[in-house]
């Protein structure tokens, strides 16, 4: 017998919260990124990216929200893991295809279950990082 798992997905409207949520903080602090929201497969649902901001960060704010939403847990928290890792991991890592292991990417969480993950880049790693906390603060999400 196949069981059948509903899997929760953030809405189109959220994702947009999100990134305009990101982008005023950014204006706050005075800084240009780009802001990513995946959903829970991954996908992109919603992007922006500031005027000025360097352009290869629009790459890794997607890479930064795809491997939050991968691995369910914050971007930044994978120096203490990498630390943790075999030598041969550690030099196998940087080769994977869109994992990111700087800070900036979270996912979100509702009830306890992953629906999506924002990315932040284009700051300092903290700034990234403060950035895409403050918009999941913003609309009261985990």
């Amino acid at each position: 017998m196949k069981t059948i798992v509903e899997q929760g997905n953030i809405h189109w409207e959220a994702a947009h919260a999100l990134v305009q949520a990101a982008v005023g903080r950014a204006v706050e602090l005075n800084v240009k990124v780009n802001v990513a929201v995946v959903d829970s497969g991954g996908h992109l649902a919603a992007f922006l990216r500031m005027p000025g901001s360097a352009f290869h960060s629009v790459d890794v704010a997607i890479s930064k929200a795809y491997t939050a939403m991968s691995f369910g847990m914050p971007t930044s928290k994978w120096g203490d893991v990498i630390e943790t890792l075999s030598t041969p991991c550690k030099t196998g890592l940087p080769s994977v295809d869109r994992l990111m292991t700087c800070g900036g990417g979270v996912p979100i969480e509702v009830g306890g279950r992953r629906i999506g993950a924002v990315g932040v880049s284009g700051a300092t790693e903290k700034q990234d990082e403060e950035i895409a906390e403050y918009a999941l603060q913003s609309l009261g999400l985990e």
